[in-house]
């Protein structure tokens, strides 16, 4: 029902009426985490969940042992570690988020305050965009966005880009009833707040705002979080499973074990009294310390922080490829992508009108007066401001041919200034022509008539033309093959007393016909090339789009998406997918490449149907329809000059517009993946080692041979510094090559089972070794165990303790290099691309120096000096890791490149 209105707009008293009942006209940004509990859900993560457990339990011990046993406050050490360890992990996955979500803000700040031209009061008014009100009587003009939805009363050539909701370049509105399109998106005669007036001007009654407006529905519907898992939350969540529950049965196993050989050695009889008990207690606390050592040690602390400085050393890196990267865990995600649904205006192509052709049929006509047609007879004009890149405002397929007089050195601005306009006849879809009449520049003194029009309309009207029909007609035929619009051009030279202008219609003879112009939206330079690469790398791209099938099948074949081996099972209009039932969705969904003439929860629909296959969905886009995909996506990639609402809805922003970062960020998403996968073959091969050692040491009567400290130091600030080196590996474009991986297998594969098994095995029989002749023998000095003579068991002094753990982290020191080669078929000493990893081995180096030979550190770790010649046998003989594995590299290596010999002789 229309709406009462006065052509006087609203007086003050009805504006706070309005403003009081529907609200403003803003759009209610999503509602914002408090910072404190931003940190807070940090906790929430399994690994961290096991080390406050941890934690928790080494604080009571320390509190017994300090209170109860009289021992000094160093008993703090342990658990003031564990808790260091914990803020940092959650602290530095806090901070980066953060940052990252302030720079996404600034990025996305969207301003309210654009002025609007108004009736209030009577009287024409410019007012705040944000203080448009319902019922508000809104002027309408070229060039403007329009400010609310609302309905128009007056229309004069109004044509409206509704790209930003529906995808439609151009929509013609009206408040004429002939004028109405049944199949239009929206109502003819309804215009929607963030959609631009491309060409002509009117007024509208405003009737809604805000949240209330299409794109406000749009922009609620885009903030629904379903919970989603990413495929790397699945994979932690997994391993964190497996190790906790490994940490506490090995825990378990421990103090049952211990209590029962100390009920078997010293009977029962110590429950008879307090003395008796004591030294139970001491002996139960003990346990209970060796158990807390060994969960500490068996879930590796360093991992929560190192996967993600992992992954916020990647977003910056991928900031330099024009990725900004909003949440961290979208780095790696995309290198699981294994669909991509992006829409086409804008993404595919740039979203600016071009001249891809200009068949001039009549080579006599100069060109000068060609020039002087398309500068006067038309509407459009192009702002300048930018000069390397020019605005079309008004008609942008007007637009297009002053653009392409700039490209061929002509200023249309001088020519219209020094031609006048003597009559005007303006396009309608009924005539599909526009016509001026001009006292001519080009042919001075002459008045010549310009026509400009639909091809076979504008060809029809000419009496001469050097071509005949049939080559016309066969020519258009090819550009619209192409999907690309015509435009026809004619002219006429003028008598003085000639009228070729009457009845709002071209009533002339001899009409000369020049040519036709093709016209396209032509596709990004470098979408071609980025498209073949995901292809190649097994990612499916399907189009999502509001253009016709036609349009949208020549974008297609243009990209090299849609082949001659395609076929109508894999197009679907808009329409009959919303007509698929829940049931036919699945048959259909992995064959559909193309979607035309599509709503925008379409979009969404076909993104949620791919992830119930099991697909890890990405989705690009850059307009307000594309926003409630983009969240409902594992990956949500908008544009750098997208709508806000699109930013909004992202989890990572291409700010170079360009689709070829997409295949960066895949690229990057893959090598990140690798790359953790090796720092988790490092840490658990580390960790095994440490785990079994602890295991072994508490059943041989000592305390446990690695204290909390000390492995807090191997599995946090050494491993954390080690996923640093890994993540500092420049991405290989080799992994473009292979296939996505599939997003339910565990990160854990068989090659890394082995290696941790097998390497974590051989380190642990060492240093259970050595820990056996420290027991039995009197170590003093490195070069003792080349003349060791095996005794009484006897106590491990701090000495020897502190051989046993700088063996143990010199030998993994020299395991990360390996590491780091891991499925790279390069030596391990390949350092081309890695300047920061040189730099982060000597800092590791460094601080293990330092932790042994500085006073201070020396109590708070439990160890003490060792000699340079100690230092220098240790070193030399724990690189033996690495060199044996460069040998076995080298031999390899030979042999297949034997093989090549062999083969290419054979």
């Amino acid at each position: 029902m229309k709406q009462e209105f006065s052509f006087k707009g609203l007086n003050d008293a009805q504006v706070a009426e309005s403003r009081s009942k529907h609200g403003r006209n803003v759009l209610t940004p999503p509602a914002k985490t408090p910072v404190w509990k931003q940190f807070l859900e940090k906790f929430r993560d399994p690994l961290i969940v096991i080390l406050l457990i941890a934690g928790i339990l080494s604080i009571c011990i320390s509190i017994y042992e300090y209170s109860g046993l009289d021992k000094s406050i160093e008993v703090f050490f342990e658990p003031v570690g564990i808790f260091v360890a914990i803020l940092l992990a959650t602290g530095l996955a806090f901070y980066f988020e953060y940052k990252a979500g302030k720079e996404f803000d600034i990025l996305n700040r969207v301003n309210d305050d654009e002025p609007v031209e108004v009736v209030r009061n009577g009287n024409v008014t410019h007012i705040a965009r944000r203080d448009v009100v319902v019922g508000d009587l809104v002027l309408i003009n070229t060039g403007e966005e329009i400010a609310a939805d609302g309905e128009l009363l007056q229309s004069v050539r109004l044509q409206v880009d509704e790209s930003s909701l529906t995808g439609e370049p151009i929509c013609l509105k009206s408040c004429r009833e002939e004028d109405f399109e049944p199949e239009a998106t929206y109502p003819t005669n309804h215009v929607l707040k963030g959609t631009k007036v491309m060409e002509g001007h009117g007024r509208m009654i405003v009737t809604a705002v805000g949240d209330k407006t299409e794109q406000g529905k749009v922009f609620v519907a885009s903030q629904i979080d379903d919970g989603k898992k990413t495929p790397f939350n699945e994979q932690l969540d997994r391993l964190g499973f497996w190790i906790s529950r490994f940490s506490y049965i090995f825990a378990f196993v421990i103090i049952v074990c211990r209590i029962i050989l100390y009920l078997l050695t010293y009977g029962t009889d110590l429950f008879d009294s307090f003395q008796h008990a004591a030294p139970f207690i001491a002996y139960v606390l003990q346990t209970l310390m060796i158990a807390v050592t060994l969960i500490v040690v068996a879930v590796p602390e360093g991992l929560p922080m190192a996967i993600t400085l992992s992954l916020a050393y990647s977003m910056r890196r991928m900031l330099k490829t024009n990725n900004l990267v909003r949440k961290l865990h979208s780095c790696e995600t995309m290198g699981a992508t294994t669909v991509i649904c992006t829409d086409k205006t804008g993404t595919l192509t740039q979203n600016r009108m071009k001249v891809d052709s200009m068949k001039i049929f009549n080579t006599t006509v100069s060109h000068k007066l060609i020039y002087e047609g398309i500068a006067v007879n038309s509407t459009a004009s192009i702002d300048f401001t930018q000069a390397d890149n020019p605005q079309v405002l008004g008609n942008p397929t007007e637009g297009a041919l002053l653009i392409w007089l700039k490209n061929n050195g002509i200023d249309y601005r001088t020519i219209r200034n020094n031609t006048t306009i003597i009559e005007e006849l303006p396009f309608t879809t009924e005539r599909k022509y526009m016509a001026s009449v001009v006292n001519s520049t080009a042919m001075p003194g002459k008045k010549i008539l310009y026509i400009k029009g639909a091809p076979e309309v504008v060809f029809e009207m000419s009496d001469t033309t050097p071509a005949d029909k049939a080559e016309v007609y066969k020519q258009l035929e090819e550009y619209q093959h192409h999907a690309m619009r015509t435009l026809g051009f004619a002219y006429k030279i003028l008598n003085d007393d000639e009228t070729p202008i009457e009845n709002d219609t071209v009533n002339s003879q001899n009409i000369c016909f020049i040519g036709v112009a093709a016209i396209s939206d032509p596709v990004r330079a470098d979408v071609a090339e980025a498209i073949k690469e995901c292809t190649n790398a097994g990612i499916n791209i399907k189009i999502v789009t509001g253009d016709t099938p036609l349009t949208a099948m020549e974008i297609g074949r243009q990209i090299g998406l849609w082949t001659s081996r395609d076929n109508e099972n894999n197009i679907i209009s808009g329409t009959e997918f919303a007509a698929l039932s829940d049931q036919e969705l699945p048959e259909r969904v992995e064959k559909i490449k193309i979607i035309a003439r599509a709503r925008p929860m379409d979009k969404k629909r076909l993104v949620e149907a791919l992830q119930e296959k099991s697909h890890v969905v990405a989705v690009t886009g850059d307009g307000t329809n594309d926003a409630p995909a983009l969240k409902a996506a594992h990956v949500g990639l908008s544009m750098g000059d997208g709508t806000s609402v699109a930013k909004e809805a992202s989890d990572i922003t291409i700010i170079d517009n360009s689709f070829s970062s997409i295949g960066k960020a895949v690229m990057w998403g893959r090598s990140l993946y690798k790359n953790i996968q090796r720092f988790i073959l490092f840490q658990l091969t580390v960790n095994v080692t440490a785990c079994f050692l602890v295991l072994c040491g508490a059943f041989m009567g000592t305390e446990s041979p690695l204290t909390v400290t000390q492995m807090l130091w191997i599995n946090l600030i050494m491993d954390t510094f080690a996923a640093m080196a890994l993540a500092s590996l420049p991405p290989s474009q080799s992994v473009m090559l292979e296939k996505p991986r599939n997003r339910h297998a565990f990160i854990l594969n068989k090659s890394m089972i082995i290696n941790i098994v097998g390497v974590g095995g051989f380190f642990f029989v060492l240093l259970l070794a050595l820990l056996y002749v420290f027991q039995h023998s009197d170590i003093r000095s490195m070069t003792d165990l080349l003349f060791v003579t095996l005794g009484k068991k006897n106590h491990v002094t701090t000495y020897e303790l502190t051989l046993l753990f700088t063996i143990f982290v010199m030998t993994h020191f020299f395991y990360l290099f390996n590491s780091r080669a891991y499925e790279t078929g390069r030596s391990a000493l390949h350092f081309k691309g890695c300047k920061g990893l040189l730099t982060i081995v000597t800092i590791i180096f460094a601080g293990q120096i330092a932790m042994v030979e500085i006073p201070g550190l020396q109590k708070f770790f439990n160890v003490c000096s060792l000699s340079l010649q100690d230092w220098a046998i240790i070193i030399i003989a724990s690189s033996l890791v690495l060199w044996v594995r460069e040998g076995y590299h080298l031999l390899k290596s030979h042999k297949i490149i034997s093989s090549c010999h062999a083969a290419k002789t054979h």
